[in-house]
């Protein structure tokens, strides 16, 4: 499957991406054999493989999960770039009537 300029662009536009010309031009040509290749492994009968999440055996050993004394709020915050009182202070990534999505929180 060849991908077309066009179909570049609007990948890298959804993926929030600026492309130059020549990234374009290059990208197109890898991401079409990539694209190839995703073909070819579709042709691949898998109907006799049982579903794996790793391509090694292995048990996973996890830890009880049970509540443990927090850290002091000092101790959490007390580095932060910015922050009010006990809080982390970060900007705002969604516009609200209440922010006009400026400034911080």
């Amino acid at each position: 499957m060849a991908l077309t300029e066009a179909d570049v662009l609007e990948i890298a536009r959804l993926a929030r991406l600026h492309l130059e010309p020549d990234e374009v031009a290059r990208l197109r040509g890898e991401l079409s054999a990539i694209l190839e290749h995703m073909e070819q492994l579709k042709a691949v009968d898998t109907s006799g493989v049982e579903p794996m999440t790793h391509a090694v055996p292995m048990r996973l050993r996890l830890r009880a999960d049970e509540p443990e004394t927090p850290l002091p709020v000092e101790e959490a915050v007390g580095q932060a770039p910015d922050r009010a009182d006990d809080f982390f202070q970060v900007p705002h990534i969604l516009k609200t009537a209440a922010s006009g999505g400026e400034g911080k929180r």
